[in-house]
Parts: C-alpha cells; sequence; structure tokens
C-alpha cells in the first residue's frame, strides 16, 4: 500500500511539475507554442535595450493571416500570453520571462 501510495505521489508530482517547466531559447531559435486555438514559434535577439521577442501566431490547418506579437524584455520581466477558452475554463497560456542573460518559455499557471 505504501508502494502504491508513493507511485501516485511521484506521478502526481511530475504532472504538475511537467507543464511547469521553462525550456530555454537561444538567440534567433525560434520556440514552438501551443496556445490551444492558435499555434506558433517565438524567438529573440539580444541588443544592447533588452532582449526584442517576436512571436508569430495563427490557427493550425487555416490560411488566416498569423498574427505577430512583439516586446523587449529588460531582466526579469514576463509577458504572457493567452487564448480564452470556453466560459468558467482556464485559458491556455504561455510566459515568456527574461531571466538575465535567458530568456524561458513555459506554460503559464492557469488563468481565469
Amino acid at each position: 500500500m505504501q508502494t502504491y501510495r508513493t507511485l501516485i505521489a511521484a506521478a502526481l508530482t511530475a504532472w504538475l511539475a511537467g507543464p511547469a517547466a521553462a525550456q530555454a531559447v537561444k538567440p534567433i531559435q525560434d520556440q514552438t507554442i501551443d496556445l490551444g486555438q492558435v499555434a506558433g514559434d517565438v524567438y529573440y535577439t539580444a541588443r544592447a535595450d533588452g532582449f526584442h521577442v517576436v512571436a508569430t501566431f495563427a490557427p493550425p490547418g487555416e490560411a488566416a493571416a498569423p498574427v505577430r506579437f512583439e516586446a523587449v524584455l529588460a531582466p526579469g520581466q514576463t509577458v504572457k500570453l493567452s487564448t480564452p477558452r470556453g466560459i468558467n475554463e482556464p485559458a491556455n497560456a504561455v510566459e515568456i520571462t527574461r531571466q538575465n542573460d535567458r530568456l524561458l518559455v513555459r506554460k503559464a499557471a492557469l488563468v481565469d
């Protein structure tokens, strides 16, 4: 019984930690992001005034015009991108954070 509880606890911990694990992005290397209704890529270039982050999204499989989001991040700054879901359902979200000289992308905590 104790082994069963340990396995459940380990699986739950891995499940909770998994989506929140941040992935580092290198300059000019794109990282795929999935926001449910739309998917896209994010990349950045390092410049004197900060990390210039560009994210481009489009609905999968459609010929719709893509949407581009741009931001300049200083160390410690975060930007969150999200798409709504149904009524009373949390949004799909991703956080892009500049941590010193690294850019981290991770699924964000569920938001209302």
